[in-house]
């Protein structure tokens, strides 16, 4: 049996009465970029600062490429890389300085230091700026700085913490494609509180609402969660509006321009051939009709109004 990058087990906190997550449980067994999604008090932080060894958990175990983390937090914590919301960069050194240092804190052999330094400034781009002040860089490379000192140990796990946040288009794209490139080798958890980050660049999710998981699978299932309950259609000939709500299933009828309009129904069925026959009969000259899948705005609030309250 393939053993797990990583297991999580019924990890439950509790602060004071409260319980901020409650039997979380999920594994990871190949690299690549898994999205850890949760709105703003989810319990999504309590769940990482666990999983990084921040915080100590109330129940549950973390077990990290087969060492457990609150048993032997050491190795455990030498397969992890991370990087919090607010990368810990000390902005008075220059890149070479601040990785050299973490090299040291990751007891990284002093004769590898140099090794380790150039691999994790190659894999970031940022070779060319080792002997520039992390001041004088941009939000984009100082994140790249960030992810370097995460990977500098070369981790099974890394753990990146809403990585994008505060960086313009181009600097998101950016480091979109650079978790993408060290996910090819390793293990990613990226945490957001934004959909589109992880249409973006997650192949699997997992979502945390009220302290519970209440999703578990690929980005495309999630896309597809929810069935879709609307069509938009197209007409040269349209009829009156309420002569959508004359046809067997449809609940609301929406004009969007003179031609197109969007009707919603509440059960699928062959809503879409009822509607193909009843505009041939009536003349109303159907040009086009397309299912309308939820968006992941949508899919996200439903998720959240279906999971468990707090126990």
């Amino acid at each position: 049996m393939k053993k797990s990058i990583v297991s999580i087990e019924n990890l439950s906190h509790r602060y004071s009465k409260d319980w901020a997550i409650k039997d979380i449980c999920f594994e990871i067994q190949e690299v690549g970029v898994l999205g850890l999604l949760g709105s703003n008090g989810a319990g999504k932080s309590t769940t990482m600062n666990i999983l990084c060894g921040v915080l100590s958990q109330t129940a549950g175990s973390v077990i990290i490429d087969g060492a457990d983390l609150r048993l032997e937090p050491e190795k455990a914590k030498a397969k992890l890389g991370f990087l919090p919301q607010n990368a810990p960069l000390h902005l008075d050194l220059t890149v070479d300085e601040y990785l050299i240092y973490c090299a040291y804190l990751r007891d990284i052999p002093k004769k590898s230091i140099k090794y380790a330094v150039d691999q994790a400034k190659d894999k970031c781009g940022i070779s060319h700026f080792g002997k520039r002040l992390i001041n004088n860089l941009s939000g984009g490379y100082r994140q790249r700085v960030g992810i370097a000192q995460a990977i500098i140990h070369n981790p099974k796990l890394v753990v990146l913490d809403e990585p994008t946040n505060g960086l313009d288009p181009n600097q998101i794209l950016e480091v979109r494609k650079l978790i993408k490139e060290i996910a090819v080798e390793r293990s990613v958890i990226f945490s957001t509180h934004m959909l589109s980050e992880v249409q973006a660049t997650c192949k699997d999710i997992k979502m945390i609402e009220n302290g519970r998981l209440v999703f578990a699978d690929t980005m495309d299932a999630f896309n597809n969660y929810i069935l879709p309950d609307s069509v938009i259609l197209t007409v040269n000939n349209p009829p009156e509006l309420f002569s959508f709500l004359e046809i067997e299933g449809i609940t609301d009828a929406q004009e969007i321009n003179e031609n197109t309009f969007r009707l919603r129904f509440s059960a699928s069925g062959t809503i879409s051939q009822r509607i193909i026959e009843i505009s041939v009969a009536k003349g109303w000259q159907l040009q086009e009709i397309m299912l309308e899948r939820s968006s992941l705005d949508e899919i996200f609030a439903q998720l959240s109004n279906k999971s468990k309250p707090r126990s």
